[in-house]
C-alpha cells in the first residue's frame, strides 16, 4: 500500500533519485525511466511546467523559514526530559522496559491554552483506536476539525506554507488549500474489512494499532499524541519508552527523539518523532514532505541541521479529483 509515486504531476524537472519508481527530469528519455504520464504533464504543451516543481534546495530553504516561523514552539525552561537509558542495537529487539520512569519530568502546561495546541488536543478523542471499526464522526467532531484547520492557517508558519505552494502552482486560494488539507488528513479510508477506519490524521497523530504494520508512533509530544505522552508525565502510559538517540542536552526545541516504547499490547522496537514543536509547525512539515516528496525521503534543514521526513500516500482509496489521502507520516530517526 505503501509505494513511491508513479505520475509526473508536479513532479517535472525534479532531480533524479534511485528512490523514485520513475522520473520526470529531461534525463529520464535518456535514461528509459520515464513516468509512463511524463509526455503528458512534462513534454512540450504539457500542463505540469518545469518551474512548478519543488527543488532539494527549495525543500531546504522552506524548512529553514518555516522553523524560524515556529513561534508556538516550546522553550527549553517549558520541558524537562527524563531520557535515561541509551538502548543499543542489539537492545532494541528485546521488548524490555529498560526506561521505567517517564520520560517527562515537567511540561509547562501553559502551551496547552494556546489557540493551536488547544483545538489539536480536542482531536485526539474523536477516533477508534482499532482497525476495522466504523469511524462515527459527528457533527461536533467536524467542528473542531475546521476548528483546527483555522487556527492553524492564522499562524505565521502556515501562511509561509500556503504561500509557498501557491508560487509552485499547487493552489490557487487558501480555501482550496484548506479543502485538501482537510481531505488528506481527516478524510476516511479502509484499512481492514472495507470499514471507514482510518485517516492520515489518526494514524500520525494519535497513534493507531494495525495488525499487519504493528503500532503507528503518534505524535510525541509523545505517542500515542504529544499531549498524551506530557500526560505520561503523571501516568505510567510512557514507562515503556526507551530512547536509543537521545541528544546531550536539551537547549533548544523542536528537536527528535528516537524511542522503542510498548503500548495497547504493541511494541515497536524503533521510532522518531519532534519533540517540543507546535502543532503547526509539524503538520505544516509533513504536508509540504507529502505534497514534494510522496513516498519518499524528504530532506529538509532546521537550525542548519538535516532531517528527513518519510511520507506515503494511501493507495487504495482517493478523494476529490483523484487526490491521495496520507497513509503515514514520520521524521527519520537521526
Amino acid at each position: 500500500l505503501y509505494t513511491a509515486p508513479e505520475s509526473c504531476e508536479g513532479r517535472c524537472g525534479e532531480p533524479l533519485s534511485e528512490e523514485d519508481a520513475c522520473h520526470c527530469h529531461t534525463e529520464c528519455e535518456r535514461l528509459g525511466s520515464c513516468c509512463g504520464d511524463y509526455d503528458r504533464h512534462c513534454g512540450p504543451g504539457g500542463f505540469s511546467r518545469s518551474r512548478d516543481s519543488i527543488t532539494d534546495r527549495e525543500l531546504l530553504e522552506i524548512s529553514e523559514q518555516l522553523y524560524g516561523l515556529d513561534h508556538n514552539r516550546a522553550r527549553p525552561t517549558d520541558i524537562a526530559l527524563n531520557p535515561q537509558h541509551r538502548a543499543g542495537p542489539d537492545e532494541t529487539g528485546q521488548g524490555q522496559d529498560l526506561s521505567p520512569q517517564p520520560l517527562y519530568k515537567y511540561v509547562n502546561e501553559e502551551l496547552f491554552s494556546k489557540p493551536t495546541y488547544s483545538s489539536f488536543i480536542k482531536l485526539l478523542d474523536n477516533y477508534q483506536r482499532a482497525t476495522g471499526r466504523e469511524e462515527e464522526v459527528t457533527a461536533e467532531e467536524l467542528r473542531e476539525q475546521d476548528d483546527f484547520l483555522g487556527e492553524v492557517m492564522k499562524t505565521e508558519l502556515m501562511r509561509k506554507l500556503f504561500a509557498f505552494l501557491r508560487e509552485k502552482n499547487r493552489y490557487g486560494s487558501e480555501q482550496e488549500f484548506l479543502e485538501d488539507l482537510k481531505g488528506m488528513w481527516f478524510g476516511l479510508y479502509s484499512r481492514g474489512d472495507g470499514e471507514q477506519d482510518s485517516s492520515g490524521f489518526e494514524h500520525v497523530f494519535s497513534a493507531q494499532p494495525d495488525p499487519a504494520l504493528g503500532v503507528s508512533l503518534g505524535r510525541v509530544w509523545g505517542f500515542p499524541g504529544q499531549e498524551q505522552l506530557w500526560g505520561g508525565s503523571r501516568s505510567p502510559r510512557s514507562q515503556g519508552s526507551d530512547p536509543p538517540f537521545p541528544r546531550p542536552q536539551w537547549d533548544t526545541f523542536p528537536t527528535v527523539l528516537g524511542l522503542q516504547f510498548s503500548w495497547d499490547g504493541f511494541h515497536k522496537e524503533v521510532g522518531s518523532a519532534f519533540i517540543g514543536s507546535s502543532p503547526e509547525f509539524e503538520i505544516g512539515l509533513y504536508t509540504l514532505c507529502f505534497l514534494a516528496r510522496p513516498g519518499r525521503a524528504c530532506h529538509l534543514s532546521l537550525g542548519g541541521h538535516s532531517l528527513s521526513i518519510q511520507t506515503f500516500p494511501w493507495t487504495k482509496s482517493t478523494y476529490g479529483s483523484g487526490r491521495r489521502f496520507i497513509a503515514t507520516a514520520y521524521v527519520m530517526s537521526p
